[in-house]
């Protein structure tokens, strides 16, 4: 009935022109009919929509690991890739010509022939309708209701059943063929077409159903493509009907006999064939990271929300989640698969998949950003889990670089990197040097707790008998001295302590956290302890930045992204500044030695709460060790001037659920052993030493910005 109301519609609005060329077709060549009747209908070329003449075919991004040929993930919100008319086989360019437009050569985008035939036949008004879309127009109409450029109405308008839309497409078809050749039409078809399941262009056809490129398709799979651009939901052979497919692969067959382009006893041998499908479907987005490789799917998901937050993919997040769906880019991530194959090995000897404490690890090369890995014992999953039990053993949360309601965890003494740093950059020496207490009682003010002292902050050391007494930052550092961190905090300025952790990429994304970082951070003595909540990611990124000697690069997930037309963008770049004195840096990597079991450079360590480390790696190393109240959570980190990582032991789903104190040592086994296989082959590399200013003298402050 539709289809009925349509031939009536396009019969009465274009029967003026039609009277004339049923007349003149009478005694004119075709194509002086065409010039004349046709032609007064084109549109010029400058006045084309900009989609038609460049135009915005969508095609699917692919996320490739670091080696450029692993696929991790497809994003597409239409599978599509697109290629060149030379990659085709000639048989499928045949057969979509045979199929469509069986006079595509002849024409010049109006088909007048089929425009009378339809004409006579559709005006007869029997049960047979018959359209007059040429494959140009076809195109046009494909182009324009896809466009992301136009408003909905107009893409509703480019399929609606009226004449106007009819007449629209000759007048755009006729000035396209003014413009462009025959094949640049043919390819630009082929790779818009929708040929049913979910396969967009023809070569995302032929790999959706017979999992091969478009360049090896034989006939009998040509011509049963090409049967489906007609009606490619109701004759898909995989989720509609197959027999209507072959029947419409038998068409396309005598379709291609008929125009002297393929043998009868060849198409004969193609109708007889099955139809040997072979389907595969293309992964789309991070849920459909291969089952083999769901670690990678919390790295994806970490890439996703880098994308969304690059102000060159668009202006908010939705137009550039929509650009990375839709423009084809080929983007190689930094994951390392051999890297995160080791971290998720070592993540699952500490914990299971199952159990309620995580591990969340992150790996990052210091000068770049580049993160190598990103593990944590839990399923990349949105299937349910177990009452109660909101991110084990499934999840999507980002557990490991937080967002999106992961707030993150805390670090306990691996934020006395940051007091320290602001410490060295005030002037102040290395060998600064203090009497530790068993108990300080400060100026910052604290309420309640066992570290209040009438209202003042008054923390303790942890192992008396070890940490009391005279210390320099080196030894500090190594044994973790509470009293001597929470003394130069005070001396330093924890807001400035507070400015070195942002400065160095430590995000605040815990309101409370926040807001002390933006309004009381002169008060917030506790801060040095690591009270403040963060993730793996954004900790080893720090830690890189001091193994950089004071470069900060923005974390980044990949190592280059390329644009549909083959072109770099800039955005897949290292973001990187000089964010503290290179010789500030030094002397905290020189300090960040003691507590792995390394020795400083002037030979000034004297123990560490990780000295199984150096010996473990059997290379130089530096790092920290950090645990929360009441062992809530246990932290490790360390890093070479190759390489950085961060790992937090806690109960995402309870803060409160202490992890317990056994853990950290399990924990820096694991980090040896990532950081011995990520290393693997690779020069060793030792610390540059800071100056002996910086060691022993006090100077004037020592900036870095």
């Amino acid at each position: 009935m539709i289809r009925a109301r349509f031939d009536k519609l396009f019969t009465v609005a274009v029967a003026g022109v039609l009277a004339g060329l049923v007349l003149a077709a009478a005694a004119l060549p075709v194509a002086l009919v065409v010039g004349l009747g046709f032609g007064a209908l084109a549109t010029p070329y400058s006045e084309l929509p900009a989609s038609l003449r460049t135009p915005p075919t969508a095609q699917r991004s692919n996320l490739y690991a670091n080696d450029g040929r692993t696929l991790i993930t497809s994003f597409y919100t239409e599978d599509r890739v697109e290629v060149p008319l030379e990659k085709v086989a000639p048989v499928m360019r045949q057969a979509i010509v045979a199929a469509e437009d069986a006079r595509f050569y002849q024409h010049r985008g109006v088909d007048v022939r089929g425009v009378i035939r339809a004409f006579t036949v559709n005006r007869s008004g029997g049960t047979t309708r018959q359209g007059a879309s040429t494959l140009t127009m076809q195109y046009v109409r494909n182009v324009l209701a896809s466009d992301p450029r136009l408003t909905r109405e107009e893409r509703t308008a480019a399929t609606e059943i009226t004449a106007a839309r009819k007449l629209r497409e000759m007048r755009f078809a006729l000035s396209l063929e003014r413009e462009l050749d025959k094949d640049e039409i043919l390819r630009r078809y082929l790779n818009i077409a929708y040929f049913g399941a979910g396969a967009y262009g023809i070569a995302a056809a032929s790999k959706r159903y017979f999992s091969t490129a478009p360049a090896n398709l034989t006939l009998a799979q040509a011509a049963l493509l090409a049967g489906l651009v007609r009606s490619p939901d109701t004759d898909d052979p995989i989720n509609g009907d197959a027999d209507a497919a072959l029947g419409r692969r038998a068409y396309v067959l005598d379709r291609l006999v008929e125009a002297q382009q393929v043998p009868a006893a060849e198409a004969a041998g193609a109708k007889a064939a099955p139809l040997a499908l072979s389907p595969s479907q293309t992964p789309n987005d991070c849920a459909a990271v291969p089952q083999e490789q769901n670690d990678w799917g919390f790295f994806c998901d970490w890439f996703s929300q880098w994308w969304s937050a690059q102000p060159a993919f668009g202006a908010s997040t939705a137009e550039r989640q929509d650009t990375l769906r839709r423009g084809g880019f080929r983007i190689v991530s930094s994951l390392d698969p051999a890297v995160q194959r080791a971290t998720t090995r070592q993540v699952l000897d500490i914990y299971r998949v199952t159990d309620r404490q995580a591990v969340p690890t992150a790996v990052v090369q210091p000068g770049t950003g580049r993160v190598l890995a990103m593990a944590v014992n839990r399923n990349y999953s949105v299937a349910d889990n177990p009452s109660g039990q909101k991110n084990y053993p499934n999840t999507v949360n980002q557990l490991i670089g937080g967002g999106n309601g992961i707030e993150g965890y805390q670090a306990g003494s691996t934020f006395k990197l940051f007091t320290m740093l602001a410490a060295l950059e005030s002037g102040l020496p290395l060998d600064t040097s203090f009497t530790a207490p068993s108990r300080i009682v400060t100026r910052f003010p604290n309420g309640a707790g066992a570290a209040s002292c009438d209202g003042s902050w008054c923390p303790a050391n942890a192992t008396p008998d070890w940490m009391d007494g005279p210390h320099t930052m080196w030894t500090a550092f190594g044994r973790s001295v509470n009293t001597y961190f929470a003394w130069l905090i005070e001396r330093v300025g924890a807001d400035r302590v507070v400015e070195m952790a942002e400065r160095l990429g430590i995000v605040f994304r815990a309101e409370d956290d926040a807001r002390l970082a933006r309004n009381g951070a002169r008060n917030w003595g506790p801060f040095t302890l690591g009270v403040s909540s963060t993730t793996p990611l954004d900790l080893a990124n720090a830690y890189a930045t001091v193994a950089a000697e004071g470069t900060w690069c923005a974390p980044l997930p990949v190592v280059s992204i390329t644009d549909s037309a083959g072109h770099e963008v800039a955005a897949g770049r290292p973001d990187c500044r000089q964010a503290v004195d290179t010789d500030v840096a030094r002397a905290a990597a020189d300090a960040a030695r003691c507590p792995v079991g390394d020795q400083s450079m002037y030979n000034r360590c004297d123990g560490g709460t990780a000295e199984r480390l150096r010996l473990l790696l059997g290379r130089p190393v530096a790092g920290k060790t950090g645990s929360s109240e009441g062992y809530e959570t246990e932290t490790v980190v360390a890093f070479t001037p190759q390489l950085a990582v961060a790992s937090i032991a806690a109960n995402p789903d309870n803060p409160r659920d202490a992890v317990g104190a056994t853990v950290q040592a399990r924990m820096v086994d694991a980090v040896g052993r990532v950081l011995g296989a990520a290393l693997q082959g690779q020069p060793v590399r030792d610390f540059v030493p800071p100056s002996e200013a910086v060691a022993y003298r006090r100077t004037a402050p020592r900036d870095g910005n």
